[in-house]
This record gives C-alpha cells, sequence and structure tokens, in this order.
C-alpha cells in the first residue's frame, strides 16, 4: 500500500478515537446527573498531558519503537474507555462519579501521549521515504479531521451522545489502531551506551530547546494559544445549547443540528490544513502563529454577537475560522518543532509541545475559563455568554500584541 494512504489511515483512526465522545460527552454527563463534573473531565486531559506525552516520549526514543508504543497507548485507551461505557451501562442513572471518572482518566493518560507519538510516527517514515515533511504531512493529517468529523455525525446519527455507547465506539477504534499499528513503518530508537546522567535516564534533552530564545518564547505562547483551544473545547457547546430555553430560538437551526453546526469547525480544518505548506513557506512561522491568534479572537467575538436564529451567519463563520485558529497553531507548530529539533529527540521534543499545549494550557484554560463563567453567572443560574465571550476575546488580542513585539527571529529561520 502506498505510503501516504497507509499514514492517512493512520490519522483517520487516530482522531476518530476522540471525535466519537469530545464533543458530545457533556450532554451524557448532563443526562447521568454529572453536569456540574464536566469541567473536571475535560480538565483532566490537560492534566496527564502535563506528563505522559513527555513521558511516551522518552520511552519511544530510548526503548520501544514509536509505532509500537503507539499501539500499546491505544490498546491500554481503548479497553479502559470500553470499561468505562460497559459501567455506565450497567448503572445508568445510578453511575459514581468516582468510578466512571477513573476509569476515563486511565484511557486518556493513554490517548493524549498517542498524539504526540503519531505524529512522530508519521513524521519519520515521511523522512526515511525521502519526502519533504512540510508539503506531505497537511494532506495526510486532513484524514484526522475527516475522520473526526465521521464518528462525530455517527454518534450524533444514532443518539450515541445520549449515552455511554459513545465510549464504547471509542474504545472499538482504539482497538483497532492497536491493531493497525503492526501495519506502520518502524521507528529507530537511540538507547546510546555508556553511563548516563539523570538527564539523559529520563530524556530532559527535548527541554535543552527552552535554551534557544525563540524556541523558550514559542513554547510559552504555546501555552497562551492552548488556552485558546480549551475554551472552546469546554464551553463552546453549553453556549449553543442555552439558546433551547428561549422561546424565539427552540425551533432554529443551530438549536435543533448543535452538531452538525460544530462539526462545520472540524470541515473547517480539513481546508486550512491544506493551506499551512503555502503560509508557512511563504510567510514563516511568526505570520502563521498571528493569523491564528487573530483567527481565534474572531471565533469568540462571533459567537458572542451571533445567535442560532437570524445572526446564525455569525456562529457559521465562528466556525470556519475555527479551522485556521486550530490548523495554523497546532499543525503548523508540531511542523516547526520537528524541523528544529535533531532526530534523536523527535518523539521527546514533539512530547513537550503536546506538554505546553494540551498539557499546561489546557489546564489552566479549562480552569480559567471556568473561573469566569461562573463570576458570570447569576444566582438564578443564568449565564452572561456576551460578557464571557468579549473577554476571551480580549484575551485573544493582548496575546497576539505581546507575540508580535516579543518573537523576533532572524529572517532564515522565519520560514520553513
Amino acid at each position: 500500500m502506498n505510503l501516504k494512504v497507509r499514514l492517512a489511515v493512520l490519522s483517520f483512526l487516530q482522531f476518530a478515537v476522540w471525535g466519537a465522545y469530545l464533543t458530545c460527552m457533556g450532554i451524557y454527563l448532563s443526562k447521568i446527573g454529572m453536569g456540574s463534573h464536566i469541567g473536571s473531565f475535560f480538565a483532566m486531559q490537560g492534566v496527564v498531558s502535563l506528563f505522559m506525552p513527555a513521558l511516551m516520549g522518552v520511552v519511544a526514543d530510548r526503548w520501544i519503537p514509536a509505532q509500537r508504543l503507539l499501539g500499546y497507548c491505544h490498546l491500554l485507551a481503548g479497553t479502559f474507555m470500553i470499561l468505562a461505557g460497559w459501567y455506565g451501562m450497567q448503572h445508568g442513572e445510578q453511575t459514581e462519579f468516582g468510578v466512571l471518572f477513573g476509569l476515563y482518566t486511565l484511557s486518556i493518560a493513554f490517548y493524549m501521549p498517542s498524539l504526540a507519538l503519531s505524529n512522530a510516527v508519521a513524521y519519520n517514515a515521511l523522512t526515511k521515504a525521502g519526502m519533504d515533511i512540510v508539503k506531505s504531512f497537511p494532506p495526510i493529517r486532513v484524514f484526522g479531521t475527516i475522520g473526526f468529523i465521521v464518528t462525530m455525525w455517527v454518534v450524533d446519527v444514532l443518539d450515541y451522545e445520549q449515552n455511554q455507547n459513545q465510549f464504547m465506539l471509542s474504545g472499538a477504534l482504539s482497538i483497532l489502531m492497536f491493531l493497525y499499528t503492526f501495519t506502520l513503518p518502524g521507528c529507530p530508537v537511540n538507547k546510546g551506551s555508556g553511563k548516563k546522567s539523570f538527564i539523559d535516564i529520563f530524556g530532559l534533552q527535548a527541554f535543552s530547546l527552552f535554551k534557544q530564545k525563540k524556541m523558550a518564547i514559542f513554547f510559552i505562547f504555546s501555552i497562551f494559544l492552548g488556552v485558546c483551544l480549551q475554551i472552546t473545547n469546554g464551553f463552546a457547546t453549553p453556549f449553543i445549547d442555552h439558546f433551547s430555553t428561549m422561546p424565539e430560538y427552540a425551533d432554529s437551526f443551530g438549536v435543533k443540528y448543535p452538531v452538525v453546526l460544530y462539526s462545520i469547525s472540524q470541515i473547517s480544518e480539513t481546508c486550512c490544513i491544506l493551506m499551512i505548506p503555502f503560509f508557512l513557506k511563504r510567510y514563516g512561522i511568526k505570520n502563521v502563529m498571528l493569523i491564528a491568534i487573530f483567527a481565534w479572537f474572531l471565533r469568540f467575538f462571533l459567537l458572542g454577537a451571533g445567535n442560532p436564529g437570524d445572526k446564525v451567519w455569525m456562529f457559521i463563520l465562528s466556525m470556519i475560522v475555527y479551522g485556521v485558529a486550530f490548523d495554523f497553531f497546532n499543525i503548523s507548530g508540531s511542523l516547526f518543532v520537528d524541523k528544529v529539533t535533531d532526530v534523536t529527540m523527535r518523539s521527546r521534543a514533539q512530547g513537550v509541545f503536546m506538554l505546553m499545549t494540551n498539557g499546561i494550557g489546557a489546564t489552566v484554560g479549562s480552569f480559567a475559563a471556568q473561573v469566569i463563567v461562573n463570576a458570570h453567572t447569576a444566582t438564578d443560574g443564568t449565564i452572561a455568554w456576551r460578557s464571557c465571550w468579549g473577554l476571551f476575546a480580549l484575551y485573544a488580542v493582548i496575546v497576539g500584541v505581546v507575540f508580535n513585539v516579543v518573537f523576533r527571529p532572524k529572517k532564515d529561520e522565519v520560514k520553513i
């Protein structure tokens, strides 16, 4: 089978696993009386990303080939996710938070590092084949977003968003991914020899990238943009859903088909990914990051200004610009890190990038956004969403201005 096709299948399965529950998990949790714990479930993705991607990156670079470790992570993630679904099925509305949350946490503890590992596997295969990663990877990554959309729609059509079957589907796809990894090209390990220091043993060499001013600034702002991603992951859907309580919007398209509306964001991703090679080579990483930050501002502003009725066009436009906001940061950032990193610590460097974005950034974003939403929640439970989205948009503007001032790589370092 053609290498690009094999890697496209890898990307499809990798994100199909996530798409089965990420955007609709809150609906299921609300149905079983755990609505107040939704924030905890999302925050835990960030917490485990603080250490698991970096740890698995060390293991992949030094002891277990990345494609093998990717499979093992999916095997464990899938097993625990199926157990979470099975537990929910057995107990229904009597499901206990501690047990469900524990099984879910164990699952994502092994899923989150697989995101960085799948990138490392793809980059390694493309490099060995002599292909240009910046040109070749984005079209492959498109299939990841397609996989995410497909499972979103499957869950919606089958009404799995209302129950634990979304977890069962995700777990089954993880098991399928485990089997598929046995067909992937092998990745090298670098065991080294001789006496090793603490830094060598625990694979902390990747953090030496912080010695370079441009990389230190890049990673710090990766945290700030990771905050933006978690804001929209955690609160965009509840915001859209709150319009269902208003008679004037009850029969609107946005309220009737929230999953379809939200999936426009992922559809936009598939188009924006294909634009990355052109923008990176023509404008460089700094300008691409600035475009992403401006897109986050538009994402938040348009959500706050729109509604699912006569202003649904603002919601749709917000979903469209999400593709730019996400891809021009996450995908371009991953490519940039790979480009400036030595091949011997490729997996660890991707793990550090994940640590900054899905770890520190996601954790801070989840809790900080919750504080803002709580501060704008009245005693009767109504939320001043317009003010919340206005503050989120202001945050994006401030990040963009500061980034433009402090991130000044040399001309020959800008384009990749």
